[in-house]
């Protein structure tokens, strides 16, 4: 009994390290704290944002995972809201410039036609993938 509890533990340990890892690594990869650094004139100070996001990553899940509720009022909604806010739209904002990626690749590949079916098979499978977790959760 208490081995199938250690194989679970250790599944369930390498498949958040995976996830997390892939995650940060895609904020790494689009570039957003560097951008940060960039805009703000701070370059010195890239290590304190890039432990920010580790932080506010780990502290976010843990506050999910536990549901632990947060002591305030409508300031403090405001104030996570307000950050929230702030740090999704530099990720949208990021991923929108990384779009520019598949005019780049469809050139170097000379890609003639096709296009229009991969953005359509994309689309397909973000709706088939949305409409799965609501179906199965």
């Amino acid at each position: 009994m208490w081995i199938k509890q250690c194989i679970l533990i250790l599944v369930g340990l390498g498949s958040g390290i995976a996830v997390s890892a892939g995650t940060f690594a895609a904020i790494a990869g689009i570039g957003v704290i560097p951008r940060f650094a960039d805009r703000t004139h701070t370059a010195k100070r890239i290590l304190w944002y890039e432990n920010s996001a580790i932080l506010g990553g780990i502290i976010g899940n843990v506050i999910y995972l536990y549901h632990i509720s947060l002591p305030g009022n409508v300031v403090t909604l405001v104030l996570y809201g307000g950050f929230s806010g702030i740090f999704v739209g530099c990720m949208v904002m990021a991923l929108a410039e990384i779009l520019n990626v598949i005019p780049i690749f469809t050139r170097r590949v000379k890609m003639k036609w096709g296009l229009s079916l991969i953005i359509l098979f994309i689309a397909m499978g973000k709706i088939l993938g949305a409409a799965l977790q609501f179906i199965i959760s």
